[in-house]
């Protein structure tokens, strides 16, 4: 296990006080630069064994030469209080400056616990944090109806001026995702101009998880029509694909963490993780589909594990020398998880894995 450091504790300090100093006008015009708010900075100099990362994301920022890694905090290693997302910057991938609180759930919000895996996308002028909230209070189904049972969970998407934020619920509400599903790891897919929410439904309420998409409005405010089926977790070559009815016997039909690319010849690839081998020795996986139609609609194959080694919930994102880069986490889990970094080859039908980037990441 690696410590996460006294510069993370006193990093949430840092963020607090320039949080306090700012005030909502300074805010607001450091929103309209794109520029870290004002007020004293946060630590410098973090390096990514320092900082604890389940599912990161990571958006290169080119007219400011920074990286931005989105992450969920984690209140007991920060010191920052409530569900939200935090905000570390690079200019190297290799030292790190944070943390920056973007988004802390609002009083009042349909579910208050999770802020799993936070993901960043400008669009249409605008820069819009997906994020994955759940209520356990709130059950939707319970044995003997179900086999497990089910509560409130699903992606609300929110949006801000500036990839620091602060970022606002489009709809405090409910969830962007279907109400009465219990979904996870929505993200931004745009294709032919009209953008989608691409989602996990989980195997928790189905079984054996899906992945699914639902159109957005314009302004991603909501979504409009109904969900599309894109394909489930049990149809992975290397998985058995026979449904146990006990729940201790269950497999772990796990659909988490779509992400979208366009490959150099056109086709349209899904980064997605799992979980290999029966129940109880499974490990998280990261692996990869491909669209046979280059469309959302697919029909989608199933690609081979691109990384085990229980590491998963991957994005693709180049470098400002415009090599195409993995960013995934291991292991799975709290407190040991952390930030890993590959090269990745676009093949034109699927990834390939390059080197490990250790010289990056820290190493294991």
């Amino acid at each position: 296990m690696t410590p996460v450091g006294r510069r993370t504790v006193i990093g949430a300090a840092g963020a607090a006080a320039a949080a306090a100093a700012a005030g909502p006008g300074a805010t607001a015009a450091a929103a309209a630069a794109d520029t870290a708010p004002a007020g004293p900075p946060p630590p410098r100099g973090l390096r990514l064994p320092e900082l604890w990362a389940h599912d990161p994301f990571i958006v290169a920022h080119r007219r400011h030469g920074h990286y931005f890694l989105y992450l969920r905090n984690r209140p007991e290693a920060t010191g920052i209080p409530g569900t939200g997302t935090l905000l570390y910057r690079s200019r190297d991938l290799v030292t790190w400056q944070g943390p920056w609180s973007v988004f802390t759930v609002p009083d009042g919000a349909w579910a208050a616990d999770g802020g799993w895996a936070p993901e960043v996308h400008h669009h249409a002028g605008k820069w819009y944090l997906f994020l994955t909230l759940h209520d356990e209070e709130q059950t939707l189904a319970e044995p003997p109806d179900v086999l497990i049972r089910t509560y409130r969970r699903g992606t609300s998407v929110a949006v801000a001026d500036s990839p620091y934020g602060p970022f606002r619920l489009l709809d405090p509400g409910r969830p962007h995702t279907p109400d009465t599903f219990m979904s996870l790891d929505g993200t931004l897919f745009v294709e032919d101009g009209e953008p989608w929410l691409v989602y996990a439904h989980e195997w928790i309420q189905r079984l054996d998880g899906t992945m699914e998409a639902i159109r957005l409005r314009p302004d991603l405010s909501g979504t409009t029509g109904e969900p599309v089926h894109l394909f489930r977790a049990s149809g992975a070559p290397w998985l058995e694909t026979r449904l146990a009815t006990d729940e201790a016997a269950l497999p772990p039909y796990v659909t988490d963490g779509p992400q979208l690319f366009r490959s150099r010849t056109g086709d349209l690839l899904m980064l997605w993780s799992t979980y290999l081998g029966p129940a109880g020795t499974q490990g998280y996986v990261q692996t990869q589909a491909r669209s046979r139609s280059g469309t959302l609609a697919g029909p989608w194959d199933l690609l081979p594990v691109l990384v085990g080694d229980n590491a998963g919930h991957g994005m693709p994102f180049r470098t400002f020398e415009g090599t195409l880069m993995l960013v995934l986490h291991r292991p799975f889990g709290s407190p040991d998880s952390r930030a890993k970094l590959y090269e990745l080859h676009d093949a034109g039908d699927r990834f390939t894995l390059g080197r490990r980037r250790k010289d990056l990441d820290g190493g294991d």
